[in-house]
């Protein structure tokens, strides 16, 4: 992301001083006021911590009814976004659909399932350890992606199940000055279910400006048996039409691992397996494996977030990705 004023530290300048004032909203400060946390007499919780009293443990959680749109933070800017974290206590993380909108948007810039921006999508636990998103034991979700506003900031979630949803959350920010070149944090979620076999599946269109690809998270079900991920992902930037500018070589390849996540593929004596992986810029967090390795109904969720190597257009950007598998090779069976 774009740096700007105040902040954007990293261990090479976190000794420098800066004036932007530091701000945490959560269910024991709705605001974020100075001064004003953990002041909560009456919230959810209240009933469990009626022998400490204020200031006690009080208000940790919100709780939104099914079909209920709950705003969880609304503020002034200038300044960014440093951190979220989140849990759901009891829920369907697929079904909580969190909305983001920066300044006087009327179409929020964020839209997308909980459990699918914080890159675990099946609605089931996975360890990831990355620079930008962290999911801790146990269903501790952290995003550290930079996303600054200049007038306001408004956080939602919408219960779309038929569930009550127990949320924790605590969102970290700093009030600050922005520069002119910082730019907007965008996210969308797209679902094909199912994609037929050689078809090619959209991840991101619609992308009009000046802007830089930061990341993907995949979550991909495959209900046939073999090999799955020979399908290029490909970039479309600034008028192109036909071929792109940017062409992968494989989906296994895009999301930094190679043959199949799988080394008995080259390594002939071992034995064939997914392995699963998560570092700070790409990962293959989880392998869901009902019926074993090659078979149908596995699922995979993959995270690439492009922080060193941002995809940068100008104009315009559009990125898709094959459903192309290898069917054919009895040695991955």
């Amino acid at each position: 992301m774009t740096g700007f004023n105040g902040l954007g530290l990293n261990l090479g300048n976190l000794s420098r001083l800066s004036h932007a004032r530091s701000r945490s909203i959560s269910p024991e400060n709705f605001t974020g006021e100075k001064g004003a946390g953990g002041m909560s007499t009456d919230g959810p919780a209240a009933h469990m911590a009626r022998g400490l009293g204020q200031g006690w443990k009080v208000s940790p959680f919100i709780v939104i009814a099914a079909g209920e749109e709950r705003t969880i933070a609304d503020i002034e800017g200038p300044g960014a976004i440093q951190q979220i974290w989140m849990t759901l206590a009891r829920g369907r993380w697929r079904h909580t659909i969190l909305r983001v909108w920066w300044d006087d948007q009327e179409h929020p810039s964020i839209e997308c399932p909980v459990g699918d921006f914080f890159a675990c999508g099946w609605e089931k636990f996975a360890q990831v350890s990355s620079l930008a998103v962290c999911v801790n034991p146990g269903r501790g979700f952290n995003c550290y992606w930079e996303m600054p506003f200049r007038k306001r900031a408004r956080f939602s979630l919408t219960n779309l199940s038929d569930e009550t949803v127990y949320c924790y959350y605590q969102i970290n920010y700093a009030l600050t000055e922005v520069r002119d070149d910082a730019a907007y944090f965008h996210a969308q979620f797209r679902r094909t279910n199912p994609l037929p076999y050689k078809d090619v599946y959209t991840i991101l269109d619609g992308v009009t400006g000046q802007g830089h690809y930061v990341g993907t998270y995949m979550a991909w079900g495959v209900n046939n048996a073999g090999w799955w991920g020979e399908g290029e992902i490909k970039f479309y930037m600034d008028g192109d039409k036909d071929f792109p500018t940017i062409c992968g070589t494989g989906t296994e390849d895009y999301f930094c691992g190679a043959y199949d996540f799988d080394p008995g593929v080259v390594e002939r004596d071992r034995k064939s397996a997914y392995v699963e992986f998560t570092t700070p810029y790409a990962g293959l967090p989880q392998v869901i494996r009902p019926d074993g390795v090659y078979q149908s109904q596995q699922r995979f969720g993959m995270y690439r977030w492009h922080l060193t190597d941002p995809v940068r257009f100008e104009t315009d950007l559009r990125i898709t990705i094959q459903a192309l598998g290898w069917r054919t090779d009895k040695d991955r069976r």
